[in-house]
């Protein structure tokens, strides 16, 4: 496992071991020990989830906060998407700053994301399956995130407005700006 810090503190892309010959392939996802050696992450994943999309598709910027807070270890199973990380840690230097990474089956990158952070994909393949741990349990009370549009982000999602797709729930999110208590 290859594992390199983003310009966001705490935040990894980690490259699995991934074996391939005439059979076909095997990735090592996950090894507790060597994941903690190399990132410094102590906690243990009790929570797996797994969505189905279809290209154009933006979820998040979602966080939970509070003790309810969340570190994910994101992967993309079939497909590919956007990935990205907002640190928006209140004493961080890197507060309001993001990062984005494409992940996808051809490059079984997985990316680190902390607590204390937003996190979001949009979706550039269709039938693209996108599988996460999650380091604590999700409670709908603990829920804020962030509109994908905010200004002050400026994130590319790499789609084109007139394609992108979103729950209501999302199109309802405010902006940084007006999101506090976290």
């Amino acid at each position: 496992m290859t594992v390199k810090e983003t310009h966001l503190k705490d935040c990894y892309v980690v490259e699995p071991t991934f074996f391939k010959d005439n059979r076909g392939c095997f990735l090592l996802e996950y090894n507790k020990k060597e994941f903690q050696e190399k990132t410094g992450f102590v906690g243990d994943f009790v929570l797996g989830n797994q969505s189905t999309s279809q290209y154009g598709v933006i979820r998040g910027l979602h966080l939970q906060k509070g003790e309810y807070a969340q570190t994910k270890l994101v992967r993309v199973v079939k497909g590919k998407i956007l990935d990205v990380a907002v640190d928006v840690r209140k004493n961080s230097p890197t507060f309001g700053q993001h990062f984005a990474i494409e992940l996808s089956e051809d490059n079984n990158k997985q990316l680190l994301v902390p607590k204390g952070f937003l996190h979001g994909f949009s979706v550039l393949e269709d039938d693209t399956i996108v599988s996460y741990k999650c380091d604590n349990y999700y409670y709908p009370e603990s829920e804020d995130g962030v509109i994908y549009n905010d200004p002050v982000l400026n994130i590319d999602w790499k789609i084109k407005k007139e394609d992108i797709v979103l729950s209501e729930k999302d199109r309802n999110l405010l902006t940084l700006k007006s999101m506090n208590d976290f």
